[in-house]
C-alpha cells in the first residue's frame, strides 16, 4: 500500500516515500506532536494482520527501544491504524553498508572502525536477550557522520521464501519452531542453515560474514544456487583473502576466522569480547610488526638485559656517591612475600600499589595467579588455574597466559592470552601461541609476541592488529 504525502497516521504527517523493501515501505514523516523529522515503516499486511507476528514486533520493538544505544536504529513509537500498522523510527542521512560495498572492499581500518561499531550494538541487544537473525550489510547504515546503525532488530521475514528481484540474497523465515529457517543465505550461521533454534553466537557468525565482504570485497559464501551456499556455510571456509586485501592484518584476519567457526562454542564468546578483540586489532599503530626469529629473540633478550645492566651501572656511578655521602638516605629493605616451596614467575603491583598479584607454581602444582598484601598476608588465589601473569593494567585488568605448554629457550611460557580481571571470571581470549605481552602505558594498547604456526618465527607486534 503506498501512502500519499499529506496522509496522517496518528500524530505524523507522511512527506515522502524513501524505498521500499520485504519488510514494507518506508516514509519521511513530520512528527507533529514534537516538530521533528522521523521515519516511519509500513509493515507488509501479512505481519501486520498476524496477530502473534505483530504482537510479537511490538515486544521486541519495546526492547530495543528500552536499549537507547548509538548504533542501534532508535525506535520512538509503533501503532496502528485502521489495516495499517506501523513503526516509527529516527531518521537517518546516509547510506546502507551495501551501497558501500558496491565499489569494493574498504580500507582495513575503515572496516574495523565500522566492526567495532556493529560490535557493541550487537553485545548491547545481546544483554537484553535480544537477537537479530538477520545481519547483513543491507541491514547496516552508515550515517554521514560515519557512525554505524543496526536496522530491522527482531522484525520477523516473510513466512514463504522469496527473491527479490534487485537482490542475488534469499530471505527465508523462522520463527522460534525448530526446523524452518529464517536468515539471508549467505550469512545465515550454520545453525540457522540447519533449522535449529539459535542464540547470540549466530549473530556473531553474521557479523563475520559481514566483516570477511568489508575487507575482501567479496561475499565469502556465495554460490551459484541457495542450496550450495547453505552447504557451503555447513561445510566450507571462505576464501582466503585476495591479495587486494593485503592491508586486512592478520589479527583481523584470525578475527574473520574466529567468528567463523562451524560450532557456536568455538566462536568469541559474545560481542563484547568481539569488539575488544576488534579494538585491540585496530589501535593506531607507531611501529611495524618485524617477524623475531627464536634465536635472534634470544639475542634480543640478552642485549636488552645488558642493556639494562649498563643502563644500572651509569646510574650508579652518577648517583650513587651522593647517595653514599649523604649517609642520611635510608637503605632499602626487604619483606618477605611468600612463604611457599616453588617458583614465583612474575608479580606486579596492583594500580592502587596496596597489592601484589603475581603467578607461581607451589608444591608441584600448575602456575596459578595469586593476590597478596605488601607484607605477604591474605593472600588468595584469583580463580585462574593454568594460568601465567603477564601484566596488570590501571583498571585491574590482568593479561595472562592460558595454558602454558612448557618451558621455552629463553625461559618463558607460550600460550593463550587473554584479558582477566582481579575479580575472577571467564577470561576473554585473544590470541593463540603467544610468548609474551604487555601493556602500552595508555593500558589498553598492546605488544604481543606471537607465532602464526607452530614451529614458525615470532613476531613482535605493537599495537597487536597492524
Amino acid at each position: 500500500m503506498t501512502l500519499a504525502t499529506g496522509t496522517r497516521l496518528g500524530p505524523y504527517e507522511i512527506i515522502a516515500p524513501l524505498g521500499a523493501g520485504g519488510m514494507g515501505e518506508v516514509y519521511r514523516a513530520r512528527d507533529t506532536k514534537l516538530g521533528r523529522d522521523v521515519a516511519v515503516k509500513v509493515l507488509p499486511a501479512d505481519l501486520a494482520n498476524d496477530p502473534e507476528s505483530l504482537s510479537r514486533f511490538e515486544r521486541e520493538a519495546r526492547a530495543v527501544a528500552q536499549l537507547s544505544h548509538p548504533n542501534i536504529l532508535a525506535i520512538h513509537d509503533f501503532g496502528r491504524q485502521g489495516e495499517t500498522a506501523y513503526a516509527v523510527m529516527e531518521l537517518l542521512e546516509g547510506e546502507t553498508l551495501r551501497a558501500r560495498l558496491e565499489h569494493g572492499a574498504l580500507p582495513a581500518r575503515k572496516a574495523a572502525e565500522l566492526a567495532v561499531q556493529i560490535a557493541e550494538g550487537l553485545g548491547a541487544a545481546h544483554e537484553k536477550g535480544i537477537v537479530h537473525r538477520d545481519l547483513k550489510p543491507e541491514n547496516l547504515w552508515v550515517t554521514k557522520e560515519g557512525r554505524l546503525k543496526i536496522l530491522d532488530f527482531g522484525l520477523a521475514k516473510r513466512s514463504s521464501p522469496t527473491l527479490v528481484p534487485e537482490s542475488p540474497t534469499l530471505s527465508m523465515e523462522r520463527r522460534t519452531d525448530p526446523g524452518k529457517v529464517m536468515g539471508t543465505v549467505g550469512y545465515m550461521s550454520p545453525e540457522q542453515v540447519r533449522g535449529e533454534v539459535v542464540d547470540h553466537r549466530s549473530d556473531i557468525f553474521s557479523f563475520g560474514v559481514v566483516l570477511y565482504e568489508m575487507l575482501a570485497g567479496r561475499r565469502a559464501f556465495q554460490r551459484d544456487t541457495a542450496a550450495e551456499s547453505m552447504t557451503a556455510i555447513l561445510k566450507e571456509d571462505p576464501p582466503d583473502f585476495p591479495p587486494g586485501a593485503a592491508n586486512a592484518s592478520p589479527a583481523l584476519q584470525r578475527i574473520v576466522q574466529h567468528c567463523l567457526e562451524k560450532k557456536p562454542g568455538e566462536r568469541f564468546r559474545n560481542a563484547h569480547d568481539l569488539a575488544f578483540a576488534l579494538q585491540s586489532a585496530s589501535s593506531p599503530s607507531t611501529e611495524s610488526r618485524a617477524p623475531v626469529q627464536p634465536g635472534g629473540h634470544a639475542k634480543l633478550v640478552r642485549a636488552l638485559v645488558a642493556l639494562s645492566g649498563l643502563l644500572g651501572l651509569i646510574l650508579l656511578g652518577s648517583f650513587g656517591g651522593r647517595w653514599l655521602g649523604r649517609g642520611s638516605k635510608p637503605q632499602p629493605t626487604f619483606t618477605q612475600v611468600t612463604f611457599r616451596r616453588g617458583n614465583v614467575l612474575r608479580a606486579r603491583f596492583t594500580p592502587d600499589g596496596q597489592n601484589i598479584v603475581y603467578s607461581a607454581a607451589w608444591d608441584g602444582r600448575p602456575t596459578e595467579i595469586f593476590l597478596s598484601r605488601l607484607d605477604g598476608s591474605g593472600v588468595r588465589a584469583v580463580g585462574l588455574p593454568g594460568a601465567d601473569l603477564m601484566a596488570v593494567n590501571g583498571r585491574g585488568e590482568l593479561l595472562i597466559l592460558l595454558k602454558p605448554s612448557q618451558w621455552t629457550a629463553t625461559s618463558m611460557f607460550s600460550g593463550t592470552l587473554a584479558m582477566a580481571s582481579l575479580d575472577g571470571g571467564t577470561p576473554r581470549e585473544i590470541l593463540a601461541r603467544t610468548r609474551g605481552a604487555d601493556f602500552a602505558p595508555d593500558g589498553q594498547t598492546l605488544a604481543v609476541m606471537y607465532q602464526v604456526e607452530d614451529g614458525g618465527p615470532f613476531y613482535l607486534e605493537y599495537p597487536l592488529g597492524t
